[in-house]
């Protein structure tokens, strides 16, 4: 304890602190002068409790209470005053039959939930009601696969508070197509008709939070694997409102998107839930934002995040999110910062000391202790001997001579040489308007056109990039002309259409862009064509987009094409109708492409699944690309520190290589130093020479364009 140097004898103590010292013959209830400030030491601490910052929080967690002496006495619930009273005034207990469990937990295959504790008894149990089995629906077990079934087991207990001392939240972080929907629908349904303390429901009402092309599905998969008829769930969308759910006893289970429950926040706060889940949780990464405050605000304690992506790059996002499930379990943002966060940063340094390195790694360790009982990932092996194969084609395509030809004119640009002469920090927006231009000319010169002809002339230095690019085009240039030639990866799409629609007619195509711009000059390819598509934006109103979904899954769908927007439909739609997948442009986040091409390769999948992935060779797309291959992301909840948002700010030695352009077929080929022609066979050797590895160039598709002709 300190405070402001007194002769008192009862002394104000103004705070208390950790002191670090290395005088050895300090001891409780010792004074002394620190800074001009009176310090009374209290109690010692341990090295091990100091390295883990142990002793910095208010909480303490642990997967089993300490021991108590006896459990609570056994007794009926004495709320009913049929037996009248005693002479100390105390009801006698109704005399009952046992409570029986809902199901049988002795049938075959059951799968029956942890009982409590006596630790847990005594805190939730004080009326002491009898013990009863909760065991999950047998309908639903029969559908659970084994990791799904050790899922269900840990959310239960996690929001049952058995892991960790008067904490109710988890999150399951498993990867895409492991069915976490599934598992949720599971705790769902049990928590609204069990519970292990005489059989009550441990909730009347369970909140469902998903991004709006994602609420209809939740209503179709709890329909699916309930009924109609079981349970009732209320979605909300332009048509049904909160209102009605709150007027309405007959519902119990509310799914909304986070911009309705934003709209509809007054309404939702008044409502008492026994469960809240969180779909693609990584939205509430930012605790300052609205959404995450409007959901912190619910009186809920029992929190589930679901997200296939794990927490990345920012520990501060990683906080934020374990604060949502499980508030001050990691003390104040402050304590955190200083406690965990800065520390694990210094120790990543290069010139960090011995010292500083070992206290950053134990940190480090502590911190996921603490935070792996309520954390559970599997990766997608558990699942891939459950689906098809799956077949994965990074595809080089060479620029065509008009890209070509804008793309050293961007390059050449003052805007740009600028970029490689200036304040990284000063223009960070001017960086990512010219990057922004050069994926626009990857994917097609028009859609650099349109720009053109739109900004060429503001007077901003991004408005400037575009000054003179308008005399490269040809005369007849036009954006509302249509050319496949103008692109080379529009020509490659153009072919694999075809060979696709020739050799498997009954297959179907997903095409993923991040642009809505690419998607409209995609769609004028389908007309081009005359191939029938259907398409899912930011634009497509949400009641829409379940039913465009289904539609297209649909055995006698007419569709041959979906085009898809990874913003608005890149996560948490299942599109197993189609067989292929094309991620038209790349994206900085390895993740968000990896979520794409979860779409199709996911449960229920019936084909053999080709994912085809398009980059421009030799230009920006391909040096994203490597930066994705080389980088490491997570497994697990481990959070990855030194790669904290790069796709922001630059370096110097960044935006060369990023702004430059190589004539070759392939630059990743080729930085491989691999003597194959490209085609994957293994070169032959000379009898003196070393013999090569067995493992033949994984890089085995090479595109071509010459004039018109193009070989894939």
């Amino acid at each position: 304890m300190w405070c402001k140097v007194s002769g008192r004898k009862h002394k104000r103590w103004e705070g208390d602190a950790v002191l670090v010292s290395e005088l050895a013959s300090l001891s409780e209830g010792e004074t002394l002068m620190v800074g001009g400030k009176q310090v009374e030491v209290m109690g010692l601490i341990s090295e091990l409790d100091y390295n883990k910052g142990r002793c910095f929080l208010d909480v303490h967690v642990e997967k089993e209470e300490p021991k108590i002496s006896a459990p609570p006495p056994s007794r009926r619930p004495a709320s009913k005053l049929l037996g009248g009273e005693t002479d100390r005034g105390v009801a006698k207990p109704q005399e009952e039959g046992p409570c029986k469990p809902r199901h049988d937990p002795l049938a075959p295959g059951a799968l029956v939930m942890p009982r409590p504790s006596t630790n847990h008894q005594w805190a939730y149990n004080k009326a002491g009601l009898p013990l009863v089995d909760v065991v999950v629906d047998p309908y639903l077990t029969a559908n659970l696969r084994p990791h799904q079934r050790d899922g269900l087991l840990f959310l239960y207990e996690c929001v049952m508070g058995m892991r960790a001392t008067c904490r109710y939240g988890a999150i399951l972080a498993d990867e895409m197509g492991l069915g976490k929907t599934l598992q949720s629908v599971a705790l769902t349904w049990t928590l609204l008709k069990q519970g292990p303390y005489d059989g009550k429901p441990v909730a009347k009402r369970v909140l469902v939070v998903a991004p709006g092309s994602l609420v209809q599905n939740w209503g179709a998969e709890f329909k699916k694997w309930l009924g109609r008829e079981r349970i009732s769930v209320y979605t909300v969308n332009q048509d049904h409102r909160v209102e009605l759910f709150a007027a309405s006893p007959l519902h119990s289970v509310l799914v909304i998107s986070y911009e309705m429950l934003l709209r509809s926040l007054d309404v939702v706060q008044k409502l008492e839930f026994g469960l809240v889940i969180c779909d693609e949780g990584y939205r509430l990464k930012n605790s300052s934002i609205k959404t995450s405050s409007a959901l912190s605000g619910l009186s809920c304690t029992r929190r589930v995040i679901l997200t296939g992506t794990p927490v990345q790059n920012d520990l501060q996002e990683f906080y934020a999110i374990i604060e949502f499930v499980n508030p001050g379990i990691l003390g104040s943002s402050a304590a955190y910062r200083k406690v965990y966060e800065e520390p694990i940063l210094r120790s990543r340094q290069p010139t960090c000391t011995e010292e500083e390195r070992v206290l950053g790694e134990e940190r480090a360790a502590e911190l996921s202790r603490l935070t792996g009982l309520f954390i559970l990932r599997r990766t997608q092996e558990i699942i891939n001997r459950y689906l098809p194969p799956r077949l994965d084609w990074t595809v080089f395509c060479s620029p065509s001579p008009l890209q070509r030809e804008l793309y050293q004119a961007l390059l050449s640009h003052r805007v740009i040489r600028a970029c490689l002469q200036g304040s990284t920090q000063t223009q960070t927006h001017t960086h990512l308007a010219c990057i922004t231009a050069l994926k626009k000319l990857c994917n097609h010169p028009g859609l650099l056109y349109s720009t053109v002809q739109e900004r060429s002339d503001g007077g901003s230095a991004e408005g400037s990039l575009y000054e003179g690019l308008r005399g490269v085009f040809p005369e007849s240039y036009s954006s509302g002309g249509f050319s496949t030639a103008d692109s080379g990866k529009l020509l490659v799409l153009s072919d694999l259409l075809t060979t696709i629609r020739h050799l498997s007619p009954n297959d179907r195509v997903v095409v993923v862009s991040n642009y809505t711009q690419t998607l409209d000059l995609l769609q004028n390819l389908c007309v081009h064509l005359g191939y029938t598509y259907c398409r899912l934006d930011g634009h497509t109103p949400t009641i829409q987009r379940q039913r465009l979904v289904d539609n297209f899954n649909s055995p006698h769908s007419a569709h041959f094409l979906f085009l898809l927007s990874s913003k608005a439909g890149g996560v948490g739609l299942n599109l197993i109708g189609a067989s292929h997948l094309v991620l038209y442009d790349i994206d900085w986040n390895p993740a968000n492409d990896i979520q794409a091409m979860a779409r199709v390769w996911r449960d229920g999948q019936k084909k053999t699944v080709h994912i085809y992935r398009l980059l421009t060779a030799g230009t920006i797309e391909e040096r994203i690309f490597q930066r994705q291959v080389s980088k490491q992301g997570l497994s697990g909840t481990v959070v990855d520190l030194g790669k904290g948002a790069e796709h922001t700010s630059f370096s110097s030695n960044e935006l060369r290589d990023l702004f430059s352009l190589t004539d070759t077929p392939c630059l990743t080929h080729d930085l491989l130093h691999c003597s194959c022609s490209m085609d994957g066979s293994a070169p032959e050797e000379e009898e003196d020479e070393e013999p090569a590895s067995d493992r033949p160039c994984q890089l085995v598709v090479k595109v071509t364009v010459v004039g018109r002709g193009r070989s894939i």
